[in-house]
């Protein structure tokens, strides 16, 4: 079920005379949740998994710095049960597919430094091969991610996408999170047939065909 969406502003908590506490819009504050409709700098998407057990989906700010060296090194410790997965996932299709998604530019020669933060309930990281590869590749090229706007989808080693399991939800929380815009498989169009007419209004989905579409269309040319 949707949530109401918060205010614009984050709010800030103060106390009344009278003892109990009141939050107050504060203009001048910002909050590293909101998805905000400026570009994202190179190496920082937005994504959302589909969530495991009965978390559900779960937003997830993914942020990859570069440098010389080699390899992919995941900041989060603990990492989440299947959070490497999901960057292996994405780093080996960087590397296979190196020349059709950063030209002459070799992977291998850098090192990259991955961080995920999860803002929902869902900790686990997976599913977000796709979102983790945009990030590479921006980081890499030092292209901005699209503002506004989630990725989503899973990926296997060989390059396939695989199914959304749970399409339908994903729409509702990205309008809950107030995204611009909602990157998907197309894959998962048919699902999208059940999605309320109301929140088609809300929100642009675009559909990518595979992985290389994916990085084209999130990163900003």
């Amino acid at each position: 079920m949707l949530q109401e969406r918060v205010p614009q502003h984050p709010l800030q908590l103060y106390p009344r005379p009278d003892g109990v506490e009141q939050f107050v819009s504060t203009p001048e504050l910002h909050s590293d949740e909101a998805i905000e409709g400026d570009p994202l700098p190179p190496g920082q998407v937005w994504a959302v998994s589909p969530g495991s057990g009965e978390s559900g989906p779960g937003l997830y700010r993914i942020e990859v710095t570069t440098g010389p060296g080699g390899g992919v090194k995941i900041l989060n410790q603990p990492a989440a049960a299947v959070l490497p997965e999901s960057v292996k996932v994405g780093e080996q299709n960087l590397y296979t597919r190196a020349k059709e998604l950063v030209g002459d530019r070799n992977p291998r020669e850098n090192e990259f430094s991955i961080q995920m933060r999860a803002l929902d309930a869902d900790r686990a990281g997976a599913g977000l091969g796709p979102p983790v590869l945009v990030s590479l590749c921006g980081a890499l090229l030092g292209k901005n991610t699209r503002g506004g706007t989630i990725v989503v989808g899973a990926l296997n080693l060989g390059g396939s996408i695989e199914m959304v399991p749970n399409a339908v939800r994903i729409a509702e929380l990205a309008v809950d999170k107030q995204a611009q815009t909602l990157l998907m498989p197309v894959a998962a169009r048919r699902q999208l047939n059940e999605l309320p007419d109301e929140l088609w209004t809300k929100i642009s989905i675009e559909f990518y065909k595979d992985a290389s579409d994916a990085v084209f269309k999130a990163l900003v040319v």
